[in-house]
């Protein structure tokens, strides 16, 4: 089930070279997602997880859900559990990955590249996630895949995002040059 996040904060961005989950497994893209509490994208989370658990267990949905919600077995976790990582407290975060690069644009729907230098993580952008029921030998969740990423405005760089601005750079004549 598809949904969109709008206007969410992008941490952990892996958009233009897939990378190991902690260094381990097939590399993949992805991004983290980081959503303030009262953001009306949550009652649409829910909403999805809701359905796809109905739609994977049926009757035993509610039971199902619940268990899963108590193990923190749901793609939508509390960020205050990671108050460690800038911009996490006080918001919720959604992990998303997938096996094919996602679509990633700017505003105006044009494509960006990695060269444009954004998104970069602390920058606000709208994102779509796929969100499904994984029941299988490695255990009952919910999760989301990442399909795509629109740039929407610029905010506070977590470390290492960001790219530098040619007003960062003093000009140099041959003078300088040592």
């Amino acid at each position: 089930m598809k949904v969109t996040l709008n206007n969410v904060r992008l941490a952990f961005p892996d958009l233009w070279e897939p990378r190991a989950f902690n260094g381990e497994g097939a590399a993949k893209f992805g991004a983290s997602f980081l959503i303030p509490k009262d953001h009306p994208a949550v009652k649409v989370l829910e909403e999805a997880f809701e359905a796809v658990a109905k739609e994977k267990w049926a009757a035993k949905a509610g039971q199902v859900l619940k268990a899963l919600k108590s193990a923190d077995n749901i793609c939508l976790h509390d960020g205050d559990a990671k108050a460690d990582l800038a911009g996490y407290e006080g918001n919720y975060y959604i992990s998303a990955r997938t096996s094919t690069r996602p679509l990633v644009i700017d505003r105006d729907r044009s494509p960006l590249v990695q060269a444009d230098g954004r998104p970069y993580g602390g920058c606000y952008v709208n994102a779509i996630v796929d969100v499904w029921p994984q029941d299988n030998g490695f255990g009952k969740r919910i999760n989301a895949s990442l399909a795509g990423v629109q740039f929407v405005k610029d905010g506070e760089a977590f470390a290492g995002g960001g790219a530098a601005s040619p007003d960062d750079f003093a000009v140099v004549d041959g003078d300088d040059l040592v």
